[in-house]
């Protein structure tokens, strides 16, 4: 069963700069406490990773899993989809990048989960809540700094 959650927060940085973080995937290790290991598979024309492999921790495990970019919609927008994972069939999600009306960035993190393994619903959504509130608090104390 998929789950979704969706977290929002405002950064104070410019939405550029927010974005031009979760695009630095090879950086993530540095500011994203559950991330252990980042390979890029593959860039576009632009250099900006298309296909990345993550080594990350989660559910009290190492999982590993690969996501395809999309920059259709940048710098407003930056989305992936899951191609391949070992505890996730769907690791599916997208940043938006808003600019407030002092000139900071109001940040939204929307993600959908689909375990290939069974665990409760409740324990799933707080796992979800975690991810997405953690992901924008330290990019926020990353951006921030």
């Amino acid at each position: 069963m998929e789950e979704r959650a969706t977290e929002r927060m405002v950064i104070r940085a410019s939405p550029e700069r927010c974005f031009d973080a979760v695009t630095d995937v090879e950086h993530y290790a540095e500011w994203a406490a559950d991330v252990k290991e980042v390979t890029v598979l593959s860039r576009d024309e632009q250099m900006r990773p298309t296909s990345v492999s993550f080594r990350a921790g989660a559910f009290g495990r190492s999982v590993m899993y690969t996501l395809a970019y999309d920059y259709s919609r940048a710098p407003h927008e930056l989305s992936w989809v899951q191609t391949e994972g070992d505890l996730t069939s769907r690791l599916d999600g997208l940043y938006l990048f808003d600019r407030t009306d002092e000139g900071d960035a109001d940040v939204s993190y929307d993600l959908l989960v689909e375990l290939r393994v069974p665990i409760p619903g409740f324990v799933k959504r707080r796992a979800e809540g975690r991810i997405t509130h953690t992901a924008l608090r330290e990019l926020k104390a990353w951006v921030e700094r």
